[in-house]
């Protein structure tokens, strides 16, 4: 089965380029394209799609309201935010919003590939060069330092190689623990650092420097 894309840009441009990067690979199918938000709602409605690549800055309905309306409405369709270099506090929200993947619009077709491909297995994706620039936009909330002291040692050591972006078969490796106990210690530190996914545990672990980039 193809995975099935739809492309959300207010320029013709870069959605028909996209559309022809992601043709040339057999395992990938571009079932629909918009202009803008209001369209591409309508599009969603009429459509079914795995993967919806979604451009943040557009006039009038923009990624991020487009975004909040996917998710008020319960479509199920997994989310890659396309961005530029100086739009990062909009990614920021797009993160707390729920979307599933942050890559910048000069990435190469392997890389959007890629995080397509991340993406459908469940996992959240964010491209690398984008980590300073969410570092450099972070800073540490008086709340992150009590969750962080509700942590075990070894659900601190587990969150920061989620936060290195490591599989739970390579954390349960690198730990000598099972898969299933990798599972439980993300759900525990999921629910004690009051995060969703992958990616806004790892933004959590860059702002308090549980990690370094």
């Amino acid at each position: 089965m193809k995975t099935k894309v739809m492309i959300i840009d207010d320029h013709k441009m870069i959605r028909e380029g996209i559309e022809q990067l992601l043709e040339l690979n057999d395992s990938i199918s571009v079932v629909g394209m918009a202009s803008g938000g209001e369209e591409g709602i309508s599009l969603l409605k009429e459509k079914t799609a795995d993967i919806l690549l979604l451009d943040i800055n557009m006039p009038n309905k923009n990624g991020l309201e487009t975004l909040k309306e996917i998710k008020e409405l319960k479509i199920d369709i997994k989310v890659i935010m396309l961005t530029v270099h100086n739009e990062v506090d909009y990614l920021l929200r797009a993160i707390e919003i729920g979307a599933d993947g942050y890559v910048l619009k000069d990435v190469g077709s392997a890389e959007l590939i890629h995080a397509i491909k991340t993406v459908m297995s469940g996992e959240s994706y964010i491209q690398p060069e984008m980590i300073p620039m969410l570092n450099s936009k972070m800073v540490v909330r008086n709340t992150d330092k009590e969750k962080i002291k509700s942590l075990t040692r070894r659900e601190l050591e587990v969150l920061i190689l989620v936060s290195e972006g490591m599989f739970n078969k390579e954390i349960a490796d690198r730990l000598n623990i099972s898969e299933r106990t990798v599972k439980n210690h993300i759900s525990s530190i999921f629910r004690k650092i009051d995060v969703a996914d992958r990616t806004q545990a790892a933004v959590f672990a860059i702002r308090n420097s549980l990690i370094h980039i």
